[in-house]
C-alpha cells in the first residue's frame, strides 16, 4: 500500500512540529512558505520545500498540490491568506484539508469553504496532530517527554480476538498496555484478556517503539 503524501503550508512553530514528526515517520512531505529563509532551513530535511504564495492558484497547480492526499494549512496570523488558500485547495480537489485556525470566526469560515478539519494550536500540539494524521488507528497522542508518549489506539484486525498474553507487549514491542477502554468501561488487563472490535488500547512507551507497534498493527 502506497504511503500517504502530505503538504504543510506555513512553517511557524506549529507547522514545523508537524513537518518534523511526519518526516520522522518516513512520510513524503511538501513544505510551502512565503519566507525564503524558513524554506532554506527546512529544505535540509523535507522531501520538497518551495517558496510560494499560496493565494496564487496557478502556482499551487504547478507544484502538484492537487495530487497531495492531505494538506495542512498552518499559516500564521494572516487569516485572509489562510481562508483564500483553503478555498483554492478545495476547488483544486485536494482530498483532505486541515486548517490551523486563530479563532471561532476563522473556524466557521474555513468550514463553510470545505475544510475537513480545524485545529486550534492551544488545544493540540503539532506533534499530536502529526501522529493522528499518519495513523488510522491512533485516536489520541500525548507527549510525556521528548522520548516517551501515551497513546490511545483503536484495536485493528491484527489485535481483535488476540489476548494480552499472545501480544506480549513488553517483550515483543517494549511498550506497556495500561488499560483497555470498552465503551464506557475501563478494563485493567489480565494476561487472558482478549480484545474486541471497537476496543481502545491505552499504551505508554518510547516514541520509536510506539511507532513500530502502530505500523505493525496497520499492516
Amino acid at each position: 500500500m502506497a504511503k500517504k503524501t502530505f503538504a504543510v503550508i506555513g512553517i511557524g512553530r506549529f507547522g514545523l512540529a508537524v513537518v518534523e514528526e511526519l518526516i520522522k515517520s518516513n512520510h513524503e512531505v511538501l513544505v510551502i512558505d512565503r519566507d525564503k529563509e524558513r524554506i532554506d532551513k527546512i529544505s535540509k530535511i523535507a522531501t520538497h520545500a518551495v517558496v510560494l504564495n499560496t493565494s496564487d492558484e496557478s502556482a499551487l497547480k504547478e507544484v502538484g498540490i492537487q495530487s497531495i492526499d492531505h494538506v495542512i494549512v498552518s499559516i500564521g496570523k494572516d487569516i485572509e491568506d489562510s481562508i483564500l488558500t483553503t478555498l483554492i485547495l478545495k476547488e483544486l480537489g485536494v482530498k483532505k484539508v486541515t486548517v490551523k485556525v486563530q479563532n471561532d470566526y476563522h473556524e466557521k469560515v474555513v468550514k463553510r469553504l470545505g475544510a475537513d478539519e480545524t485545529i486550534q494550536p492551544e488545544r493540540i500540539t503539532g506533534m499530536r496532530l502529526a501522529h493522528r494524521i499518519v495513523s488510522k488507528s491512533v485516536l489520541e497522542f500525548y507527549d510525556l517527554s521528548e522520548e516517551y508518549s501515551f497513546i490511545e489506539l483503536e484495536a485493528t484486525k491484527k489485535i481483535i480476538n488476540s489476548t494480552v498474553a499472545n501480544l506480549d507487549f513488553r517483550e515483543k514491542f517494549k511498550i506497556n498496555l495500561v488499560a483497555i477502554k470498552r465503551a464506557e468501561d475501563i478494563i485493567i488487563p489480565t494476561p487472558d484478556q482478549s480484545f474486541e472490535t471497537n476496543d481502545h488500547l491505552l499504551l505508554v512507551g518510547k516514541n520509536t517503539d510506539l511507532n513500530k507497534f502502530t505500523t505493525w498493527c496497520e499492516k
